[in-house]
Parts: structure tokens; sequence; C-alpha cells
């Protein structure tokens, strides 16, 4: 099989790594006004250049930051980037995370109030930090999803008097996430995930109830948000490798939504003009494999199932076989394997340790070469 030169690689990790306790105390006291913003950016560099060491021993091609210098997955492009948006917060059913004993937490709610504007690069200097000292590997940067925001609030959190149209709302998000993924290509970045997660949980009931509720169609909102992607897309340098993650939410080892990709598939993979794909398959809450057959035959998909929600690793031939009944419906030679989403997208991390979080990047680097050949980008 032959061995992809671009991104994404046939072993890729999704983003966001376990933080050092250091670091999360650190981070505390610049929070409480205890030390300085040139304190903290120093432990920061400090554990970032360890995180990117440790992708390099383990074998991984794609390099991030770890996500270390956010608090979750989301604050490199949202709420803490618009500074017309504030943050509140629901208790409502249809949008809380739950984890696997049932135990129910709240989900923000973003809330504009103001025009949304882009003040300039903002994942520049941490992209160019990663870059200096990935050696051969590729830095990726992660950015979260274009239809966060409005999956988020609806209509009912996003002003009419600054937005009586909704159309001048995603135009304004498009033009941002344009100018940043510009500013990122002129400083050599290459390799773009967008963190979508809002559309693979579309197809479940209890989502769909709540948008209902709040007077959102799912299928009409799956052809806006495929429809705001094409054109960031179509915008994009076309030499840049821009791909999607896709989960059910992964909060503290919680989630939000369970169903399959069957409902959107024809959108998400005939329609969405992405190269690529990393799809979270770690739990049946993901589905079956059919959707796959939806996949064109120029377009690579990643297969997510290696859980970090779990301390337990998984068994390598138990994951072979997923990954045979998976090329049941698309060719082995465009698929790869990763963990289903990021180790902590929130700062606080997922129910596991660094031990955990190791074996489970090592298990999806062996089993990549046993089954694609796979040699890490770092290897001379």
């Amino acid at each position: 099989m032959t061995a992809p030169v671009n991104p994404p690689f046939r072993a890729e990790h999704i983003g966001s790594l376990l933080r050092p306790a250091s670091l999360l105390a650190i981070r505390a006291d610049h929070a409480a006004g205890k030390i300085s913003d040139e304190d903290v950016r120093r432990a920061e560099d400090e554990a970032i250049t360890q995180a990117i060491n440790l992708q390099l021993e383990l074998g991984l091609s794609s390099i991030t930051d770890g996500e270390y210098r956010r608090h979750a997955y989301s604050d490199s492009f949202t709420v803490d980037v618009f500074t017309g948006v504030k943050i509140g917060s629901t208790e409502d059913r249809n949008w809380t995370y739950s984890d696997a004993a049932g135990k129910k937490t709240e989900g923000r709610v973003p809330i504009v109030v103001d025009k949304l504007e882009w003040p300039g690069p903002v994942n520049v200097d941490d992209f160019e930090f990663v870059n200096s000292l990935s050696g051969e590997g590729v830095p990726k940067v992660t950015l979260p999803g274009p239809c966060y925001i409005h999956f988020r609030s609806g209509r009912d959190n996003i002003s009419t008097d600054v937005y009586p149209d909704l159309d001048a709302f995603w135009q304004d998000l498009i033009d941002a996430y344009t100018k940043e993924i510009e500013a990122l290509y002129a400083a050599g970045c290459r390799y773009i995930q967008l963190d979508e997660t809002s559309i693979a949980k579309l197809g479940d009931p209890k989502i769909r109830e709540g948008l209902e509720r709040r007077g959102d169609r799912w299928d009409d909102l799956l052809e806006i948000y495929t429809d705001v992607i094409n054109e960031i897309v179509r915008r994009a340098p076309k030499d840049l490798s821009l791909g999607m993650h896709l989960c059910r939410g992964n909060k503290g080892g919680s989630w939000q939504a369970a169903a399959g990709y069957d409902d959107v598939a024809s959108k998400l993979f005939g329609k969405l003009e992405v190269q690529f794909y990393f799809l979270e398959y770690d739990s049946p809450r993901a589905g079956g494999f059919e959707p796959l057959r939806e996949v064109p035959d120029n377009k690579t998909v990643i297969l997510g199932l290696v859980s970090t929600k779990a301390s337990t690793l998984e068994q390598a031939d138990m994951l072979k076989h997923r990954i045979e009944a998976a090329a049941e419906y698309i060719d082995m030679d465009r698929l790869g394997i990763s963990p289903q989403c990021g180790f902590a997208s929130l700062d606080s991390g997922n129910p596991i340790s660094f031990d955990d979080q190791a074996a489970k990047i090592k298990l999806v680097v062996s089993l990549a070469r046993q089954i694609w050949g796979y040699t890490p980008a770092t290897a001379s």
C-alpha cells in the first residue's frame, strides 16, 4: 500500500493531550493574578516542548502543541477570540453531557451580543513555536469548527439587533475563518483540522428534539452547515491539507450525543469538499461502518477506533478486525487509524493517566505499521 506523503498519515492523533499538573497549577495562579503573562507563557513553552518530544518519540508524524495554551478545544477561535460572544450555560437535558455512569453535566451556550470581527492572527505565534521544534514532523493546527457557535446558541442567542439577518452572521464567520487560515498559511502552516462536532450530533433524537424546540430542523442545519464549511474550504489555499474531525462530545470522559453517520452521510461525504475525515468510531454510539460506502474515491478516512474516554487499552486483534470491517465499505488504502478524539478537550483532561495516553498512541502507531507499513515522517 502507498504511504501518504502529505497529511493525513496512517497513524494520527486528534490534537489535545493531557496537561501536566504543574502547568495547570501555573495557569491557575495566572488566572488568579499571581503571576505574569510572561511567566505562564514560559511554562507553556516548556510543557509544549516536552509534549512535542513525546509525540516524536511515539512515532507520530502530525505534531500539535497538545492544545496546552487553551482551556477548551474551542478556545482557539470562538468565544475567546470574538469579543462579541459571551458564554452562558444550560441544564437543558437536550444539551447536557453524560458519562458511562449516567452522570450529567451542563453544556456551554455562546451568546452573540456584537459583530463577529477577526482580531488579527490568533494561532500564528503558537504554530510557529510548534513548527520550530517539530523536526521532520508536520505541525497540525486544530481549529474549532465554524458551526459551533450557531449549533450551541440558536437564533434566540444571536442578537437580532446586530444580526437581523443570519446570512450576515454566517458571512462574518466565514470571513474570519478565511483570514485566520490565510494568516496561518502565510506563516508556513500546511495542515489544519477543523473540529466540527455539530454534524455528527444531528442524528441523535435528543439533539433533534432540542433543535425543534428552538425552531431549527436538523436537516435544514445540515444543509446550512455544509454550505458554510464549503465556502471556507473553497477560499483556502489549494495546497493546504484541510480535514475535519467529527465526534459526539468529549468533556472529561462524557459525551453529548449518540447517533451513527447514516442520516448525514450523503451531505457529510458527498457534498462537503474537505479532503479527509477523522471519524469517531470507538463505541456503539457512533453506529456502523455502512455509511462509509458514501465516501468518494478521492477522500480519506481516519478511523477513530481507540477511546480517549476510558483507560482500558484496546486489543490489537479487535482493532484489526474493525479496520477490516470498515474496509468492506471503503478501500483499505484510503484508511488510517487514530484515537476517537483528543485526550483533553478540556484542560482538566479525560479520566486516564499519562501512561494510558502513551500506550494508546503507541498502539495506533504499531497498528499503522503492521497494516499499512507506516513509517513516521521523523524516521531517517
